[in-house]
């Protein structure tokens, strides 16, 4: 499988973001991105205006923004604009899917400003058990660093560098996220919700938050065929074949994760039946490395690669840190 090494949630100047979407492409080029998945606000724009595909190198992906006044939803894989106005969450999901498309929710757990909610109100997605989501955003990097910062002194400190700000993905999201995973399939991504904020003036964006550098860090990496197309993506994206992982602390990519036993073989994503099944890992460096069962780390080690005997069922996934920081986080294989 190619691994293929996204940044996810991007908008451009077809909604809120200050970079149009040739600098968006030569943003992830430079910062050796290999696709966009572009989510402007309520608008399909760029797709229609003839940017979905490859451009040098870098293949650009066109999904939207669904955003009510509440919580918002990425949909992937759509021809035309999913509406909200007057929808519940769960019609919205449900207005997604039967438009053939995948529903992830956008920063799902955000709590708002840790300074003040008139400063960042929270926006989290209201129905997570209810609706028909493909998965959700793990960790919608910028949103959540930003409400993480806990004075002024801090917030303006992420306002110059948002880079030395980041911290871990939070507890609470894969706590949750561990939750849900227990009764269904719920595919996780890491999304940068980035808008490059600043302002463009004759022609130029000028932002302390530049994609160049922020393209470098939080990544979501798909497992498909090589020389993909954007639908190979949104494929592999809905059945679990891709992990999360901050590249900025060590590329990431030749990540593995499979369960090899009597049934075959089973990748990330997917659904087998109890059994002795042996979890394989392999990382390309060496790193702290989890096994967790049901959101409980059951097995720890400092190695770039593991073997785990899994005897019943579990929802099981791989976490590996580097001097204490999140690294990768993988989708689930599911024994039930």
């Amino acid at each position: 499988m190619h691994d293929l090494a996204c940044v996810v949630h991007v908008h451009s100047t077809y909604s809120d973001g200050t970079a149009s979407v040739p600098e968006i492409l030569d943003a992830a080029r430079s910062a050796g991105a290999d696709a966009v998945l572009l989510t402007d606000h309520d608008t399909l724009g760029a797709k229609r205006d003839g940017w979905e595909g490859r451009h040098d190198g870098v293949l650009l992906a066109v999904g939207m923004e669904v955003s009510p006044k509440g919580g918002h939803l990425l949909a992937f894989g759509v021809d035309d604009e999913i509406g909200h106005e007057g929808r519940s969450a769960e019609e919205i999901c449900a207005a997604v899917r039967a438009a053939g498309g995948l529903a992830f929710p956008a920063h799902p757990f955000s709590t708002g400003s840790a300074i003040a909610k008139s400063i960042g109100r929270p926006h989290p997605w209201p129905a997570l058990e209810t609706c028909d989501i493909t998965g959700l955003e793990l960790w919608s990097l910028m949103t959540e660093t930003a409400e993480q910062q806990s004075s002024l002194r801090d917030l303006a400190r992420f306002v110059r560098r948002p880079e030395g700000s980041i911290g871990n993905l939070p507890k609470a999201n894969l706590a949750r996220w561990d939750e849900l995973c227990r009764t269904r399939r719920v595919v996780a991504i890491g999304g940068l919700d980035a808008h490059q904020t600043g302002l463009r003036i004759r022609g130029r964006a000028l932002s302390p938050h530049p994609h160049t550098r922020i393209f470098r860090t939080l990544r979501t990496h798909v497992l498909t065929d090589d020389d993909p197309a954007p639908r190979d993506i949104y494929a592999a994206l809905e059945r679990g074949r891709c992990y999360v992982a901050m590249d900025s602390l060590a590329p990431a990519s030749g990540f593995e994760f499979r369960a090899e036993g009597s049934g075959g073989t089973a990748e990330m994503g997917d659904e087998v039946q109890a059994g002795r099944w042996t979890l394989r890992a392999r990382l390309p460096r060496v790193a702290d490395v989890a096994v967790v069962r049901d959101g409980r780390a059951i097995s720890w080690s400092e190695s770039d690669s593991v073997e785990h005997v899994a005897e019943g069922p579990g929802v099981f996934r791989i976490q590996a840190a580097l001097g204490g920081r999140t690294w990768i986080v993988s989708n689930p294989i599911y024994i039930r």
